[in-house]
């Protein structure tokens, strides 16, 4: 997908980070613009602050966990455009701590969001795009699915995040295939980000009221919150870097994006024990610092 003058991109999760950066290139490459998100302040924000720059835009608060609200999403974006060429599933939240300490509510929340807002933008919006594409002989598309390096990893105290990120790694490659597999004239890429700046460690400033637990926080969960804090603001790619990325990855028709390459070695080491049937190796075998910190400050956790 090269041209994107005057074509659309729907961008859930739009309000901040990626998605906001997804939005800024877009409206860069001359696109027609759907945001969404579940933050009407920040959301009313980045719209006036996209039209003001010339772009045409429009915004709808959207829990992507509810597929009526994706549905609206959808019918919106035809309503007002009449197409819909570059989808971002991007909306993500995160929680950590043991992953015997989520609770239901966490992973509710979580899958909710990070899984299931994923199939919803797949299943609602492909087959439009599809549609798009029959009507339209010249029509190119593509769908951009954001999951993480923990899609490709499993570090320890991240569980209900690892399985959502694998799960949207495993979605993608699926997508990818069933898309050639009919010959369709519209690309798919995962997205893997490592710790880059954005809003994710705070995601919990926006979780819904049905989606809380009155349960107190453990001491994981806090090491977990206090561990990811540090490591999302102490990283050096920026939200605009990793969206630039991600644009020349459209262009290029590439599936796998990296924000942090030098990050895939620790994938290799992965692959390489599943292949040899070893157990999982030591995510910290480089920095062991940084593991004994860990196991100090949860030590009496356990129980």
């Amino acid at each position: 997908m090269n041209d994107m003058k005057n074509r659309v991109a729907v961008i859930t999760g739009a309000a901040s980070g990626f998605g906001r950066e997804f939005a800024n290139q877009g409206a860069k490459a001359g696109m027609k613009l759907v945001l969404a998100d579940v933050q009407q302040d920040a959301l009313d924000k980045a719209k006036a602050e996209l039209e003001a720059g010339g772009a045409q835009v429009i915004a709808l608060r959207c829990d992507v966990r509810h597929p009526h609200e994706v549905q609206a999403l959808a019918d919106a974006a035809m309503k007002q455009f009449g197409a819909v060429h570059l989808l971002f599933n991007n909306a993500g939240v995160g929680a950590g701590g043991l992953i015997w300490e989520h609770t239901q509510a966490d992973w509710e929340w979580v899958l909710g969001v990070n899984l299931w807002g994923v199939i919803h933008g797949v299943r609602i919006f492909v087959p439009l795009m599809l549609e798009c594409a029959r009507k339209d002989p010249s029509y190119q598309g593509h769908v951009v699915n954001t999951a993480s390096m923990a899609g490709l990893l499993n570090p320890p105290t991240m569980g209900a995040y690892n399985v959502s990120k694998h799960a949207v790694v495993s979605l993608s490659e699926t997508l990818y295939q069933d898309l050639q597999m009919v010959d369709a004239p519209i690309g798919a890429s995962v997205l893997c980000p490592y710790f880059v700046p954005t809003g994710i460690s705070q995601s919990h400033r926006n979780r819904p009221e049905d989606a809380k637990d009155d349960a107190p926080a453990t001491l994981s969960q806090r090491v977990a919150q206090e561990m990811s804090n540090k490591a999302v603001s102490s990283g050096k790619v920026s939200a605009a870097d990793v969206a630039q990325i991600t644009f020349k990855a459209i262009a290029d028709n590439q599936f796998y994006i990296y924000s942090h390459p030098a990050a895939l070695g620790n994938v290799r080491q992965r692959m390489e024990e599943i292949v040899a049937g070893k157990n999982p190796g030591d995510p910290y075998e480089a920095v062991p610092h940084i593991r004994e910190m860990l196991k100090e400050k949860l030590r009496g956790a356990k129980a």
